[in-house]
């Protein structure tokens, strides 16, 4: 299954509030947030790389639990 990081913006939109995993395209993030079209992303191999921080702590336990 295909994974996308999708950054989640505080209200002001500038500053990021935490990535988050998506399956695929869908627009809603695995913890239940939904997510804006706009978002930044970032490919799902920058997973626990300092690009993706901070991160959903319940996301990263999904992925996971669904990739090898």
């Amino acid at each position: 299954m295909r994974h996308r990081i999708v950054a989640e913006r505080l209200p002001d939109g500038d500053m990021l509030k935490e990535w988050h995993m998506a399956r695929a395209d869908e627009q809603v993030s695995m913890c239940g947030r939904d997510l804006a079209e706009n978002a930044d992303e970032l490919p799902d191999d920058a997973w626990g790389t300092n690009r993706a921080r901070p991160f959903c702590h319940t996301c990263g336990a999904l992925y996971l639990r669904e990739v090898p």
